[in-house]
């Protein structure tokens, strides 16, 4: 699935330059419409465009006089989320700041797509590890108009907050498995394995993390912008249980299935502290009692980083 993500952007990027040709403003009248050439937004306005001959003139639109917009799914919305996808996160959050900030003046306008750029732009800011950002962007989606899944949604993203923040692991483990028993849907389960994952990281449980984060790519597939961080965070997961041999294979498989991106950058780091070691005898339990002075080959412990979600080791491999 992987290597068809430069696929994927390419076809996305056809699909929406012939669907920009029905992107429109449709004023009160019901009537008339503004095409991509005829406004642009500066400076959280939407400005008229207007041409007379060889003159280009501009004007402030009124958004009251604005009935709904006519837009597909944004490009920014899709690419952002197919750059996640191949671990691109930095140039992700460019695409959906990017979009998001476009469609800010039209928030209250029907057939905009304000609350989901919004949505997947503070998830990239997790992914991103970027967790001020994420925590001042919080009360900004609170004030939004959502729907039943859009509160979900934030319910997820505060969990992932509160496992930064809080050592009430058991009530977040609770949280998200009670979500998880309300939903099939596979982007909710997707985020909450990722979380109970990154906990029982914290917790040291590294059996129990690694089921977790190995989820993702195993029966998650589909939501192919969480699978890069999934199997990087199994891959130190891995490292921690001293599965040496096993955690420089995963950071093998990333950096060849994510060129040019930063988790692949991340992997190349982390691969050199485990590049040679074997695979310790030793139960997975054991290794997560042991004391950072008692371990051996403390240099073999990959740099400290948040970690992310899915099942069992030999069925991902």
């Amino acid at each position: 699935m992987r290597k068809f993500v430069p696929i994927i952007i390419a076809i996305a990027g056809a699909i929406f330059a012939d669907a920009a040709h029905g992107q429109a403003i449709v004023l009160k009248d019901g009537i008339t419409k503004l095409g991509p050439d005829q406004f642009k937004v500066e400076g959280g306005k939407v400005m008229k465009i207007v041409k007379v001959g060889g003159n280009v003139a501009t004007s402030e639109l009124q958004l009251s006089s604005v009935l709904r917009l006519e837009w597909p799914e944004p490009e920014e919305l899709t690419q952002g989320k197919a750059l996640l996808a191949s671990g691109k996160t930095s140039e992700a959050l460019d695409l959906l700041k990017k979009g998001r900030d476009f469609f800010q003046p039209f928030k209250d306008v029907p057939g905009n797509h304000f609350v989901n750029l919004s949505f997947a732009y503070v998830e990239a800011l997790g992914a991103a590890g970027k967790f001020e950002e994420t925590v001042k962007a919080m009360p900004a989606l609170r004030l939004l108009k959502l729907s039943e899944e859009q509160k979900t949604q934030l319910k997820i993203l505060q969990l992932n907050v509160d496992r930064q923040t809080s050592s009430d692991y058991s009530n977040i483990i609770a949280q998200a498995q009670n979500i998880l028993s309300e939903t099939d849907d596979s982007a909710v389960g997707a985020s909450l394995w990722m979380i109970q994952g990154d906990v029982y990281f914290k917790q040291k449980k590294w059996e129990q993390a690694l089921f977790a984060y190995l989820r993702v790519p195993v029966f998650y597939g589909t939501q192919v912008q969480r699978v890069p961080e999934a199997e990087l965070n199994s891959a130190r997961t891995l490292a921690k249980m001293r599965r040496f041999e096993d955690a420089a294979s995963y950071y093998k498989r990333i950096i060849d299935s994510y060129p040019g991106s930063t988790i692949a950058e991340t992997a190349k780091t982390e691969e050199v502290s485990v590049h040679g070691l074997k695979n310790e005898d030793e139960s997975p339990a054991k290794a997560g009692e042991k004391k950072d002075g008692e371990a051996k080959s403390d240099e073999a412990k990959p740099a400290d980083a948040k970690p992310a979600d899915a099942p069992a080791v030999e069925a991902a491999k």
